[in-house]
């Protein structure tokens, strides 16, 4: 009698409304045909099949998250659905599919070679450590170019989240060349006489698609390609993409990724403003913006004090699809830090999530703009591996009335060799050897070849991508604030809205 009476509370709920409730209307429930809905845990399959077929849904597919759906409305109608599956009491939330975006911006090829591994002194911490080959990226984006010579034999696997829940294995093709150059700049194969250098030499790529071919794709196969990355071994989740709205399904992966030991990596977005991007502003992905040659943020590069670092993002060279290429954004300074990130992980197997990112975040070389464009700096792989006389990471207060605004300078003892060259007879990083310093080049003089001589090599010639017009960087107004801030950048007083 009790389970009669239980069962029928459970379906009278299923149709029973909330009182005074109405979802809020904004202009993207104009656009969308999406929306997720997450149920209590105690909820019946069979009551939630019920609810949808009451509620003219045209079809739906369950989420890796526990109790999470996507609903396809009928055109127009996603505001109306989502107010009915809200006023259900069984509905924990509902939200829109919001789409990400591979953050991206074309620019022009002038500068030569991967200035960028030379900005972050990875040769001085590949000299410490190469990582190791159990430590995996997931590259999740736009899939990666599975033939390339520099890529190929990195990939682990590749699934593609967009089909559904399980993630099932494809070769996840990547028509788009996003997620191929992204996974070239973490890690592409090393020392292998040919292309480019990745930046945790041995670490591995997880090729995981959550973006369409034009290079956008709904949160909800991000959220699938997270979980997926965290359940079957990830390290490092790298994420270059992005959304201008806030969710929490979106949220809860990267919450399940943390907690599941991941380093997430996201891109600050390339809208020039402090305006946030996600799943970089949640607190628990590192967020990164870009920089130029000359240590200045990139004049597309998000910024504020809810971005961690930066890292190179201008005119960097990496794996195109059966190719190479120069490209801008966020996306591509993103990769940097999860290379890093591997690095560390590989050096120290037994390290948490917390310890390798407090690292890489307290060890970064405090450029021009920190504490105003990001919180701690532009990345430093050799500080931190641990090169030259560093002994701590921590950086210490001094009890003053004024505060300190010197940076902690890189250890350098001798010129940075340049790491490759556009030909396919350069070795684009030092040989391994049985001396603690490899042999580089023939030379310490850096070699800016723009463009490569043709030869009758059977390597691809590598293609610039064409000019733009660079966009003006916004002028900070400046603020008076207490000393202190520069060590508790989340007090109020000091960056306004605090992370989430």
């Amino acid at each position: 009698m009790k389970k009669a009476l239980f069962v029928l509370l459970i379906l009278a709920s299923a149709f029973f409304a909330k009182t005074s409730y109405a979802y809020p209307i904004d202009d993207y429930w104009y656009l969308t045909e999406r929306i997720i809905v997450k149920f209590h845990s105690i909820t019946p399959d069979i009551i939630r099949e019920q609810v949808f077929n009451r509620s003219e849904v045209l079809d739906y597919k369950e989420l890796r998250v526990k109790n999470t759906y996507v609903l396809q409305s009928q055109k127009g109608k996603a505001a109306e659905l989502a107010n009915k599956m809200q006023r259900n009491l069984l509905v924990d939330y509902v939200e829109p599919d919001y789409e990400a975006y591979a953050l991206e911006t074309p620019n022009d090829p002038e500068f030569s070679n991967q200035w960028g591994l030379e900005k972050i002194n990875a040769v001085g911490a590949w000299d410490i450590t190469h990582g190791a080959e159990n430590v995996d990226i997931a590259i999740i984006d736009t899939g990666i170019d599975g033939s390339h010579p520099d890529l190929s034999e990195k990939i682990i696997s590749s699934v593609d989240c967009r089909l559904n829940s399980s993630c099932p294995p494809t070769a996840a093709i990547d028509i788009h060349g996003h997620g191929s150059h992204v996974a070239g700049i973490a890690s592409a194969v090393t020392n292998n006489g040919i292309g480019v250098a990745g930046t945790s030499w041995k670490g591995r790529l997880m090729n995981i698609k959550v973006l369409d071919d034009s290079g956008s794709g709904y949160y909800s196969w991000v959220a699938d390609g997270i979980y997926w990355a965290a359940d079957n071994g990830a390290e490092v989740i790298n994420l270059s993409l992005g959304g201008k709205y806030s969710s929490r399904t979106l949220r809860n992966a990267v919450s399940y990724a943390s907690r599941k030991g991941v380093v997430v990596v996201a891109a600050a977005g390339n809208q020039g403003s402090n305006q946030y991007s996600y799943p970089a502003y949640y607190s628990e992905s590192i967020a990164v913006a870009a920089t130029d040659q000359d240590d200045q943020k990139a004049s597309f590069s998000n910024y504020g004090l809810w971005v961690d670092v930066a890292a190179p993002g201008v005119s960097i060279l990496s794996t195109a699809n059966g190719n190479y290429q120069y490209a801008s954004g966020t996306s591509m300074s993103t990769p940097f830090v999860s290379g890093l990130a591997a690095l560390l992980f590989g050096q120290n197997p037994g390290w948490t999530n917390s310890q390798v990112r407090n690292r890489i975040e307290t060890t970064s070389d405090a450029i021009s703009g920190t504490g105003f464009y990001w919180d701690y700096g532009r990345i430093n792989a050799c500080n931190a591996v641990g090169c030259g006389a560093l002994t701590t990471p921590t950086p210490t207060i001094v009890p003053t009335s004024t505060p300190t605004s010197t940076p902690t300078p890189s250890p350098t003892t001798t010129p940075t060799p340049t790491i490759a060259t556009l030909t396919p007879t350069s070795t684009p990083t030092p040989s391994p050897t049985a001396t603690p310093t490899p042999t580089i080049a023939p030379t310490l003089t850096p070699t800016f070849t723009p463009t490569p001589s043709p030869t009758t090599t059977p390597t691809p010639t590598l293609t610039p991508t064409p000019t733009i017009t660079p966009i003006p960087s916004p002028t900070p107004t400046p603020r008076n604030k207490p000393w202190w801030c520069r060590y508790f950048p989340s007090h109020p007083t000091c960056n306004g809205v605090p992370r989430r």
